[in-house]
């Protein structure tokens, strides 16, 4: 036999048995696991059956073989499914087969049913009407695919971001808004990267500027801004469920907590990379060179709540495992893998020994509970609130059947999430110098991995999200079965391809995103009408989401034009003076709320201490995040509150008070006054119409104010509804009533939408 012809039999057999191979996956395995598994599996056998192995199909289940093989309609596993009686109906809608799949195990079974030596099917592997495998969207590889040609790139396509949301606008017979005005994209790019809104001065010199870099330039300016690191640092902090005390009914401060805040805002601003910014948050004290910054970093472990009292201690054990794990896989992940604690997760592809898994890297922290619920300052080596293992010898940690402590099921060996096989790996031993378990910094270069298909998809898409209002993935904390699917799968993974690439760096992520055409378009379109009803929610970004401030960015707003905005940054946090009525059910709360003095109170929204159980109402009341868990994007509702929050809150009167006494200070004519009013709180000169209406507010209420001076009575005693002023906060005169006047226009303007909305 010639050496050619030997090479040539050895080539045919070898595709024949390829062939075989992919026709069993493609049609046996695929159906099985995709239809049936669910409900015969080698866990949960319902009748009997279990069709994960060939042994296990011709054993059959309780009525019998499942199938004889080369007689196919003898097999009971066709018959069910001819009948329709197999799958069963979900959710009243039938799950019949197509006669295509029929078909093909048909002629698997009349074949010879052959199966591949050790081939053990199993549900997690693929996808099916019911829950997610591993061939899920989001646990496959980041694949950098080619930027989309379209036609009119020479004007509507400045970099790869608008060139794929082009493409499917296109596709969609649809066209993006028109460029927004200079006006308009000044006052954007200060909310989005400073949360604080420009000076009059700031808007005239970019809107005058004509210089080709000019917008470029605005960016590089506010990415390099101190401010900066405080307005995306309270997205994170949303995100790790921060606050500074531990709820429960004490509600007791975490002391110095709040240097794990400074913290997220100094890496921000320094441009940390995102892997280095994820490891030292999960392991700061594992490093190999750990500095008091780094052990700070891991406070955001045990960032969220705890009782000091709980009704059992060993329960209450796990329960901030949970927490742990919920915190630390949704923030990272995108997944929700706490769900998986009691039992395999019921849609992702997530067993519930990976739960067990991710807790253990947390274990070694947690057996002993000492000064709020973590280690003491000698096992941290800093006298800082942070996190590490008690020791480097753990117990081992017991998968809890059904998660219930008395009932420990199998040990559960630290590891990965099984959910993306491909990085399965054992865990490297600890070092013998070493005090820690070095098992979290193991977790986080899982995470950091470059090879990680979930990482740097969800960090670019909170990216999306906080710049547009909507993520590209509009589940920002999921994404698994009950995602909502990507906009634009391919923008996606290039961008998070760009995030690796460019060494994890955030800021050039930013810029990236800010120098594209699709986020300088404008919040308004010319077919506005016909685009909404084609695409309501605008998930193709014809146009730019108009967006409310958030809590913090409206308190901010209104201190930054009132001109008592106190920049400091850092420090201990400082108290808002909190109504009377809020503080009622506070124990002790003749002492348990003491307010910091107005110029500390004058600061920033982040330094502003978060106690869990006595939010700021002004703060509620426009969303802010719920501390108890992950906040991946707020709540943004619009409802009555707020505006009686706007029109009666006193940190609201002493802004605007303060504005009208700082313009009263410099003019008493009154065009000139509301002219500065007008540039002071909206960054514009008034209307002709606007100008008209507002003389005739300040003379109405000039009059109104004598009149009540004269007939000495109070404002609230004339039944007018128009907003009263905090006379005690005007510097210039609270007697005059031109002054007051000129407060009740200012107090005016700071509630319109203008200012309370950015386009």
């Amino acid at each position: 036999m010639s050496g050619k012809f030997v090479f040539l039999l050895v080539a045919i057999v070898g595709a024949s048995a390829c062939t075989a191979q992919e026709r069993f996956e493609g049609t046996v395995a695929s159906v099985l696991a995709r239809r049936c598994l669910e409900c015969h599996n080698a866990k949960d056998a319902r009748g009997g059956l279990n069709l994960t192995t060939r042994d296990a199909i011709l054993a059959g289940g309780d009525s019998g073989a499942g199938i004889v093989v080369g007689q196919s309609e003898q097999s009971r596993l066709i018959k069910r499914i001819v009948t329709g009686e197999m799958p069963p109906e979900r959710h009243g809608r039938s799950q019949r087969l197509p006669a295509a799949e029929i078909d093909g195990l048909r002629q698997w079974i009349v074949g010879g049913a052959e199966w591949p030596d050790s081939r053990v099917l199993d549900l997690f592997e693929k996808t099916n009407d019911a829950r997610a495998g591993r061939d899920w969207w989001s646990l496959q590889p980041v694949i950098r695919r080619p930027v989309p040609k379209v036609a009119d790139d020479d004007v509507r396509v400045v970099n790869p971001v608008d060139a794929f949301v082009m493409a499917k606008l296109h596709a969609s017979a649809m066209t993006s808004a028109p460029p927004a005005d200079r006006h308009t994209m000044i006052r954007r790019a200060h909310a989005d990267l400073t949360g604080l809104p420009p000076t009059v001065a700031e808007i005239n010199a970019f809107v005058h500027d004509e210089s080709p870099g000019a917008y470029e330039k605005l960016l590089d300016r506010l990415l390099a801004s101190r401010h900066h690191g405080e307005r995306w640092a309270r997205h994170w902090l949303d995100l790790v469920r921060f606050a500074e005390t531990s709820g429960y009914e004490r509600d007791q401060v975490k002391p110095g907590i709040w240097r794990y805040r400074d913290w997220v805002i100094d890496a921000l601003n320094d441009d940390m990379p995102y892997d280095e910014f994820v490891t030292q948050q999960l392991a700061g004290d594992e490093i190999d060179q750990p500095t008091e910054q780094s052990v700070i970093a891991t406070a955001m472990i045990r960032a969220g709540s705890w009782n000091d009292e709980p009704n059992d201690a060993q329960d209450y054990l796990y329960e901030r495992l949970e927490d742990m794990v919920h915190t630390t896989t949704t923030a990272f992940l995108g997944l929700t893998v706490k769900c998986a604690r009691c039992h395999d997760h019921k849609f992702d592809a997530i067993r519930q020994t990976d739960y067990y898994r991710t807790a253990s890297f947390f274990w070694a922290g947690y057996m002993g509970q000492a000064n709020l619920g973590g280690p003491n300052t000698e096992q941290l080596g800093f006298d800082v609130f942070g996190w590490t293992d008690r020791s480097r010898e753990v117990p081992p940690i017991r998968l809890l059947i059904n998660g219930e402590r008395h009932k420990p099921g199998e040990v559960v060996q630290p590891g990965f999430l099984s959910s993306i096989p491909s990085l399965e790996r054992p865990l490297a031993p600890s070092p013998a110098d070493s005090r820690t378990t070095h098992r979290r910094r193991e977790f986080a270069a899982w995470i950091t991995e470059p090879a990680n298909p979930l990482t740097a998809r969800v960090f670019v898409n909170r990216l999306w999200l906080h710049h547009f209002g909507e993520g590209i993935v509009r589940t920002p904390n999921n994404f698994g079965f009950k995602s909502n699917p990507p906009t634009h799968p391919a923008l996606l993974d290039w961008l998070a391809s760009e995030l690796v690439d460019g060494g994890w760096k955030i800021k050039r992520l930013h810029k990236l995103i800010m120098m594209s055409a699709t986020y300088r378009q404008s919040s308004v379109h010319p077919q506005y009408a016909a685009c909404a009803e084609q695409d309501s929610t605008n998930r193709l970004w014809w146009r730019f989401n108009r967006r409310r401030r958030d809590a913090e960015s409206v308190r901010d707003a209104m201190l930054a034009v009132s001109g008592n905005l106190n920049r400091r940054m850092g420090g201990p946090s400082f108290y808002p003076k909190m109504a009377d009525e809020a503080l009622e059910g506070l124990s002790r709360k003749g002492t348990a709320w003491e307010s910091s003095p107005a110029e500390e109170r004058a600061r920033r929204s982040i330094y502003m201490m978060t106690k869990r159980q006595r939010l700021l109402p002004l703060m509620t009341v426009f969303d802010f995040a719920d501390t108890s868990r992950p906040c991946g994007k707020r709540d943004d509702t619009t409802v009555a509150p707020q505006a009686l929050a706007l029109l009666n809150n006193h940190f609201v009167h002493w802004q605007s008070s303060t504005l009208a006494s700082r313009i009263a200070n410099e003019t008493d004519e009154s065009v000139r006054q509301i002219g500065m009013a007008w540039q002071a709180v909206l960054g514009r000169e008034p209307r002709t119409d606007e100008l008209t209406m507002a003389t005739e507010h300040v003379r109405s209420q000039t009059e109104r104010f004598r009149t009540q001076q004269n007939a000495a009575t109070s404002p609230a005693d004339t039944g007018d509804r128009q907003p009263n002023v905090d006379k005690k906060s005007l510097a210039a005169n609270p007697e005059n009533p031109g002054d007051l006047a000129l407060a009740s226009l200012c107090h005016v303007l700071m509630n319109t939408n203008e200012f309370l909305y950015v386009d």
